[in-house]
């Protein structure tokens, strides 16, 4: 097996500028109205980017639809039915989208009246554009990509992983493509395991911890 990779890894974090729509929600009907309408970069700030911005925790309800029903319209079925899905499971947007519609849409179905906010916040709808930013660390060997892995910001990992798979289509992921590749370490069994990590729906810093330690298993076994 070749130890040194014939091009490196390079780790590249991100930054997030945020777009506000100008379109909110009052009631859950008018959520799912929205959800229906709005750019697919929103479906994706709302579900995916909430692992951003929570790297290091994992809530009872994680993507912003979910929380936002349970919290603020204080409809805990919903909420529950909402956080059940896992945004990485999805390889494109649309279906991400039609799914959580869906939810909302047979949920309501079943209810006299609307649930809607009463003493909470109305639904904000977001997009955001994220920035990608070289953090000068990269890898050749597995030791190497093991060891700028643990200590790159969060950001770098949500960008190799999320959008990686969501914005740029390269459906493996970044870490796993470079495993793979024979220009990279050439070790499919490795990264047929990492790619599974990314579909998990952990946050970025289980993301982080699991693949870690899948590294130090592949290179005890070494």
């Amino acid at each position: 097996m070749n130890n040194r990779a014939r091009a490196p890894f390079r780790f590249i974090g991100c930054m997030e500028l945020r777009e506000i729509l100008g379109v909110r929600a009052h009631d859950e009907q008018r959520l799912l109205e929205l959800i229906e309408e709005v750019p697919s970069g929103s479906i994706h700030y709302h579900t995916h980017s909430y692992f951003l911005r929570h790297a290091y925790l994992q809530g009872r309800y994680p993507n912003d639809f979910a929380t936002w029903v349970a919290v603020h319209v204080q409809d805990p079925i919903l909420g529950e039915r909402l956080a059940a899905i896992d945004p990485f499971d999805y390889e494109d947007l649309q279906a991400l989208r039609t799914d959580i519609a869906g939810i909302i849409a047979e949920h309501l179905s079943h209810m006299k009246t609307i649930p809607r906010v009463v003493a909470g916040e109305p639904f904000e709808f977001v997009r955001s554009h994220v920035i990608e930013v070289d953090l000068g660390v990269e890898a050749w060997t597995l030791k190497e990509f093991r060891d700028g892995l643990e200590g790159v910001e969060a950001g770098a990992i949500y960008n190799h992983v999320c959008e990686a798979r969501m914005r740029k289509g390269r459906v493996s992921g970044d870490f796993a493509s470079w495993l793979l590749a024979k220009e990279g370490l050439d070790m499919p069994e490795l990264a047929e395991q990492v790619m599974k990590v990314g579909r998990l729906g952990l946050g970025l810093e289980g993301v982080r911890e699991r693949i870690v330690r899948l590294c130090d298993q592949a290179l005890v076994a070494r």
